[in-house]
């Protein structure tokens, strides 16, 4: 993160929820800002001065639904060449790639809802799926009802404890890494693991070179 506490402290009570939105929106675009930690403030500092948390919940909505949206425009366009340019440098070959393409058509919603709710793919799930070219309807519902909710849960849990959970902040951001990075380590895990076969299904269901989907669907039809 490159924007200390103090900073977005600085920022939320000079811009209010403006500040909120555009922070959450940027690091909804892929860059690593403290969208979490930017909500959580904004709704500590909205119950200790006596106002409502509604602007508060539906700015950190409206930042996470536009700049997810940008973020996906962004990998549709260029996602796709980035990946075959530089992807094997990152050892994703074009099977892996094409493994990606097929996992985001059986299960892109669910990443997308629920990648709200984790630290990384909080910042890299919207590029991924504009990438594999998951349709922008299927998309935006899964990316609106995640981040509607995301916004309510944090930032009401946030503004109902109110300045206590300042004290329980730091131990619950620790936790939520561990399950993260535990979450990551048993999908990488399983993926290493099934990965030939994983693969193979991806081959059966998306034949032939690599593509972007959008090709073979023009080419089906």
């Amino acid at each position: 993160m490159f924007l200390p506490d103090v900073e977005v402290h600085h920022l939320l009570a000079t811009y209010g929820p403006l500040a909120l939105a555009l922070i959450v929106g940027l690091e909804s675009m892929g860059l690593p800002l403290p969208g979490e930690t930017a909500l959580i403030a904004a709704a500590i500092w909205a119950s200790s001065h006596g106002h409502s948390v509604v602007p508060v919940v539906v700015a950190a909505a409206a930042g996470a639904i536009i700049g997810d949206n940008i973020g996906y425009l962004i990998g549709r366009e260029f996602g796709f060449r980035l990946l075959r340019r530089f992807g094997p440098k990152f050892g994703l070959t074009d099977g892996r790639i094409k493994l990606g393409q097929y996992l985001f058509m059986r299960h892109g919603g669910k990443v997308v809802f629920f990648g709200r709710f984790v630290a990384v793919l909080r910042a890299l799930a919207a590029f991924l799926a504009g990438v594999n070219q998951m349709p922008w309807h299927t998309f935006l519902f899964a990316n609106a009802a995640g981040a509607v909710l995301w916004a309510s849960l944090v930032g009401g849990g946030a503004f109902t404890l109110g300045k206590g959970i300042q004290n329980v902040e730091g131990p619950i951001g620790v936790i939520g890494l561990c399950l993260a990075v535990r979450a990551v380590l048993a999908g990488a895990w399983f993926l290493r693991r099934h990965e030939a076969d994983l693969q193979a299904e991806a081959e059966r269901a998306l034949p032939g070179p690599l593509r972007q989907i959008h090709e073979r669907r023009s080419a089906r039809g």
